[in-house]
This record gives structure tokens, C-alpha cells and sequence, in this order.
């Protein structure tokens, strides 16, 4: 394998970071609501940031897969969205440092990227690498948003019970990432909010607040929340104006509605903590949707847009 570290450029005057938490929002893979996203930007655009490192794109994006878009004026091309993966610098509302991988997933050397970000961790002290993915479920927008975990050690997600027992989903490169840190006993876990299916192609702010409200919770890093938290409302009343115009959108949410609290109810009267982790889908159920969610999003030979 040729050096994982030349696939990135690691910015030479880095203050001490003691040891900080990485968050990983990668843009391609499931991204339910658009919640990853609206996390990830959230967060660009409400804390201080500057770039850790910056990866060489031209050696992990299919161009002809995700073409980044242009604009032309009239006689010439006016801008070009360059696209850009890096490791951000930020600090929470306590002035802690944390990391920020953000941009788009590697379409290619997937295991070269991965051992670069493994160099990274262990360069720059890294105590825990959070992954955000949002995922589309038969679950109601009048119902808490729920949360799926997952980690490299079972004490990392304390009061999240599993939801499933096995599943076969595409992979992905942020996946892969902590399951290679895993393997590499450093300390990774991952939040999966869970989005009204019929939501799934809409901005969900609420399912962005849940993530960033997980990672606060497991990491102890004080992420603001107020500015999602006011989207959040302004969407849900949009929501649920629209769902009253409609007599069939009401009954598919009054459904779901009664599945949810009969799943709560049998999990109270077991005597299990429901927790925040929402209703439980089958792995049948899980796999369906998330085959369905990415053909919608997913053109012939393109790889998964988020």
C-alpha cells in the first residue's frame, strides 16, 4: 500500500489539543432528512473552525460520479463548487478543541483513506472518533426522535440497548472507519437518528439536533443546539400543516402513530428502559429501507448521494 500519509497535508502550527474527540460527518452515504448535513454545517457555521488537515481529493472522488457543479454567465464560467475533504479545528461553547471530518465519502482507496485517519488519530491524541448517519424508518414525526448506537466497545453507548440482532447494509467509508479503529483498540462510536421515511428527502433540523445532543452526551462537548432547535419547531409546524390538508398523509401518521406507542408500551410493561432509541424495526425491515432510500438517491453507476 503505498503512504497513507501523502494522501494529506497536516497544517504545521496546530496548538495542543490535549486529547480531543473526533466527530465524522462524511457527505455520501444515507443521509436521512438531510440531518448529517445540517449537523455538520451547524457546526462549521456557528464555532470557530480552521483546517487540521487537508486530504488530496483528486485521489479519492470520482468526478464523473459526484460532478461537481459549475456555474456559467453568459460568456464564461463564473465558479466552480471545488470539493474539499479536511479535518477542522473547532472549539465547543467551553472553548475545548474538537476535530470535524467533513466533506465528501472517498469513492476510492477506501483502505488507504482509513489508514491515513488512523495516522491521524494517533498523531493528534484522539480519545474517541463519533460517526453521524441518519437513516429512514416507519417511525412519526409527533413521536421523540429516536437513536440507534454503535460502538467499538459496548460501555461507550451505556443505555442505548441494541435494537437488532444482524443486518447486511451497504458499507461505507465512515463505517469502515470504525471498524478499522476498532480493530486498532482506539475508542469509536456512532449515532444513527432515526427520520420519518416520508420525511427522508426533506431537511429534518430535529434529527440534526438529536445527533449533535447525542455527541454532547457521550463526549461532554457543549454543542449548540438553540439555532437547529428554532428550525426544528418552524419545520414541524410546517409538517403538520400540511399533513392536516391531507385526509391519506394523517391516516399513514395516526398508523405509525399506534405502532410506535404499542411498541413503548411492550417494551414498559417488559420492564426495558425505552431510552430514546425509538421503535425497533425487524432486520428485514431495516434492510428494505435502506435499499429503498438509497435507489431513490442513487442513479445507474453513482455512488450514494447524501
Amino acid at each position: 500500500m503505498l503512504d497513507p500519509s501523502e494522501l494529506f497535508t497536516l497544517a504545521d502550527d496546530l496548538p495542543d489539543l490535549g486529547r480531543p474527540v473526533l466527530i465524522q460527518a462524511l457527505t455520501g452515504f444515507v443521509d436521512a432528512g438531510n440531518a448529517t448535513r445540517l449537523a455538520r454545517e451547524h457546526l462549521l457555521t456557528m464555532l470557530d473552525a480552521r483546517p487540521a488537515a487537508v486530504f488530496d481529493i483528486d485521489q479519492l472522488l470520482d468526478y464523473r460520479s459526484r460532478r461537481p457543479p459549475m456555474i456559467f454567465v453568459e460568456d464564461h464560467w463564473e465558479t466552480y463548487d471545488e470539493p474539499t475533504l479536511a479535518l477542522h479545528l473547532l472549539r465547543d461553547d467551553a472553548a475545548v478543541p474538537f476535530l470535524l471530518l467533513a466533506g465528501p465519502e472517498p469513492d476510492l482507496q477506501w483502505e488507504r483513506f482509513t489508514a491515513a485517519m488512523l495516522a491521524l488519530v494517533d498523531r493528534l491524541g484522539v480519545r474517541l472518533t463519533v460517526g453521524l448517519t441518519a437513516i429512514p424508518m416507519a417511525v412519526p414525526h409527533t413521536r421523540p426522535v429516536g437513536i440507534t448506537a454503535h460502538a467499538t466497545r459496548p460501555e461507550l453507548i451505556a443505555g442505548y440497548e441494541p435494537w437488532l440482532h444482524r443486518v447486511q447494509v451497504p458499507g461505507g467509508a465512515g463505517n469502515l472507519l470504525e471498524f478499522r479503529l476498532g480493530q486498532h483498540r482506539h475508542d469509536a462510536s456512532g449515532f444513527a437518528v432515526h427520520v420519518p421515511h416520508y420525511l427522508a428527502q426533506a431537511e429534518y433540523p430535529s434529527a440534526a439536533e438529536t445527533l449533535l445532543s447525542a455527541v454532547s452526551r457521550a463526549t461532554g462537548l457543549l454543542l449548540p443546539t438553540d439555532r437547529l432547535r428554532r428550525a426544528a419547531e418552524a419545520i414541524r409546524a410546517d409538517i403538520d400543516t400540511q399533513i392536516a390538508e391531507s385526509a391519506e398523509a394523517g391516516s399513514l401518521v395516526h398508523a405509525l402513530e399506534e405502532q410506535y406507542d404499542t411498541f413503548v408500551r411492550s417494551r414498559q410493561e417488559a420492564g426495558r428502559p425505552s431510552g430514546g432509541t425509538g421503535p425497533l424495526p425487524t432486520a428485514d425491515e431495516l434492510g428494505a429501507e435502506l435499499e429503498r432510500f438509497l435507489a431513490e438517491h442513487t442513479k445507474p453507476g453513482d455512488q450514494p448521494a447524501g
